[in-house]
């Protein structure tokens, strides 16, 4: 069972409960997480690892998170044991070198994820009745579940191998193990799909717009679940009011794709979803758990985002990164940004490396002065394609140049084709505004994976007799250039992860520069007793991040109609500043 959607609608929530329910009715259950950025382990209360490790509380239920850097290694260990003994040291530098890119990390994920797949469920530590999926957001999940498809049809025509893959001694295996991952793929009898959403139009359409790409790879074993359903229990109350219509008029224009799909619908829960009590009670299967109170006597300074576009505007120029967890709004908040500088007398250029490419459907509208692009994975990799036919193509005879070709149809060079496209847009914030939204935590940190990796990379290479050698990590860890700014929602998921997302920018020497909490229901004003019962997790979540996770705070209130299009955006962010005043 894969449960996948957009960032924020529930997915590890709604997989979690539902593993659980299984386990609890007698069967022997494997809950894996394909998220990079997952916090199952905070939910479940369980260790993660790259092995099955029992779930206290639920006999029968395992959890199991495919981490990419440890697959990468042990990846890289069986490739360099099937190595010939006595081959020299050189020769497996040169191939362990070959295999520490970022292409390397997502190929030895995508192995582990294979591998349970081909196995039916079998593992190291047993056979399962049930394995479950907790997928990474959207865009992250299609590339994973086609994977199999496009390295099938790879090696089927590829007789000498890839150096992501390793030497071709190791090719049969990977051929044999991905045909029969995308063969339990398509097997309705063995794969379902749950779609999961919210009663929003952005998230269906999302789910829609999965459905049929997943429909088209031979996915059609598929059920819809729609999360977090509101019934306002004030009449008084304008928030709660607001809440409930928006939902009601989503279920009722249900896009085509979705409406004939077997339905189950959720209703929104005043807990937080963490802890064994909150994951049962979820799906009705047990009471709801008592709710702990924030810590007193911890208040946020959290400012408007007027004054965060005001601040931003002072730099003149630079790259503005919007990070977070899929769902918390990083698009909304990106775009508003960079409408408020537009109206701050800077020209911007607003782009996405997220897959999904929400942008344009947020700006619904044009801006002079505001240029929108986006990292197109397809777009980006024809381009590299051709530019390397141009030039490391050129001098190669016709048969050179099939094989050159045939070694860039590999799914690894869509990887290498963003990370170059993303370089120029770090480049370009030298001299101009760059504000760019970025894809859910989980494959973001693999961009930057990418980044760290060329860095080494480029600096290994580099001669002593060459100076200044500037790579786009190093642009990313100048604070006068780059402003990293992380935007979560009140609630315990997206703060942990963003906490989490802090520590690994931290390490790899990027400090982010702000917070911006959204969709604030304490600052909406409501009193409608379900969203006062969540407003009691909100002020625990405050109290974190005022405890020391951020730096600098701004909020954004929880809004009766989204924000969407120039005008809405530009509200956001305060009135345009009067010239006389400056």
């Amino acid at each position: 069972m894969f449960f996948t959607g957009k960032g924020g609608v529930g997915k590890t929530s709604l997989s979690a409960a539902a593993a659980i329910a299984m386990a609890d009715a007698g069967q022997r259950v494997l809950l894996v997480s394909t998220d990079p950025a997952s916090n199952l382990d905070e939910m479940l209360g369980a260790p993660l690892s790259n092995q099955p490790v029992a779930v206290p509380g639920v006999p029968r239920l395992s959890v199991l998170n495919i981490d990419p850097e440890a697959a990468a290694e042990a990846y890289r260990g069986r490739v360099l044991a099937q190595m010939p003994a006595g081959t020299p040291d050189a020769e497996r530098d040169t191939v362990r070198e070959q295999l520490s890119g970022a292409c390397t990390t997502e190929i030895a994920a995508f192995d582990e994820f294979a591998a349970l797949l081909a196995g039916h469920g079998r593992t190291d530590a047993g056979e399962w009745d049930r394995v479950v999926f907790d997928t990474a957001p959207t865009g992250h999940t299609l590339r994973l579940l086609s994977l199999p498809k496009l390295w099938s049809g790879f090696l089927a025509g590829n007789d000498r191998g890839a150096s992501c893959l390793g030497p071709h001694s190791g090719l049969k295996m990977q051929e044999s193990r991905f045909n029969a991952a995308l063969s339990a793929l398509s097997d309705p009898a063995t794969t379902t799909v749950v779609l999961v959403t919210r009663p929003d139009p952005r998230p269906m359409h999302e789910a829609a717009r999965t459905a049929e790409e997943l429909r088209a790879l031979g996915l059609a074993n598929q059920r819809l679940v729609i999360n977090a359903v509101f019934h306002a229990s004030r009449a008084d109350d304008p928030v709660a009011r607001a809440i409930e219509a928006l939902g009601r008029e989503a279920l009722a224009t249900l896009p085509v794709a979705l409406a004939d799909l077997p339905r189950d619908e959720v209703p929104l829960r005043p807990f937080d979803t963490v802890g064994l009590p909150a994951l049962r009670a979820l799906l009705g299967r047990g009471p709801e758990p008592a709710s702990a109170p924030a810590e007193p006597g911890v208040s946020l300074s959290a400012e408007p985002l007027a004054h965060l576009a005001d601040a931003l505007a002072a730099m003149g120029h630079g790259l503005i990164m919007v990070m977070g967890k899929g769902g918390v709004g990083k698009t909304t908040i990106a775009a508003a940004l960079a409408v408020g500088l537009v109206q701050r007398g800077h020209s911007v250029h607003l782009t996405t490396t997220d897959p999904a490419a929400h942008v344009a459907e947020i700006l619904a509208g044009g801006l002079d002065g505001l240029k929108v692009g986006r990292i197109d994975p397809k777009v980006e990799t024809q381009a590299y394609i051709d530019k390397i036919m141009r030039t490391r193509g050129k001098d190669l005879d016709e048969q050179g140049r099939a094989l050159l070709l045939e070694d860039l149809q590999s799914p690894c060079t869509e990887e290498v084709a963003v990370f170059h496209a993303f370089s120029r847009v770090v480049n370009e914030a030298r001299s101009a505004f760059v504000v760019l939204d970025t894809a859910p935590t989980g494959h973001s940190l693999l961009l930057m994976d990418a980044t760290g990796a060329y860095h080494r990379q480029a600096t290994r290479h580099t001669g002593p007799g060459v100076k200044n050698v500037v790579t786009p990590l190093m642009r990313l860890q100048d604070a006068s250039l780059t402003r990293v700014i992380i935007v979560t929602l009140p609630e315990v998921t997206p703060v942990s992860q963003a906490a989490a997302l802090q520590d690994d920018l931290r390490r790899a020497n990027i400090e982010p520069w702000a917070w911006v909490i959204n969709k604030s229901v304490a600052a909406s004003g409501t009193s409608d007793p379900l969203l006062q019962a969540r407003l009691a997790g909100e002020r625990r979540q405050v109290a974190r991040i005022a405890g020391g996770l951020a730096r600098r705070t701004f909020v954004l209130p929880w809004l009766p109609e989204p924000p969407v299009g120039v005008e809405a955006l530009e509200t956001l962010v305060g009135p345009k500043p009067d010239p006389s005043t400056n």
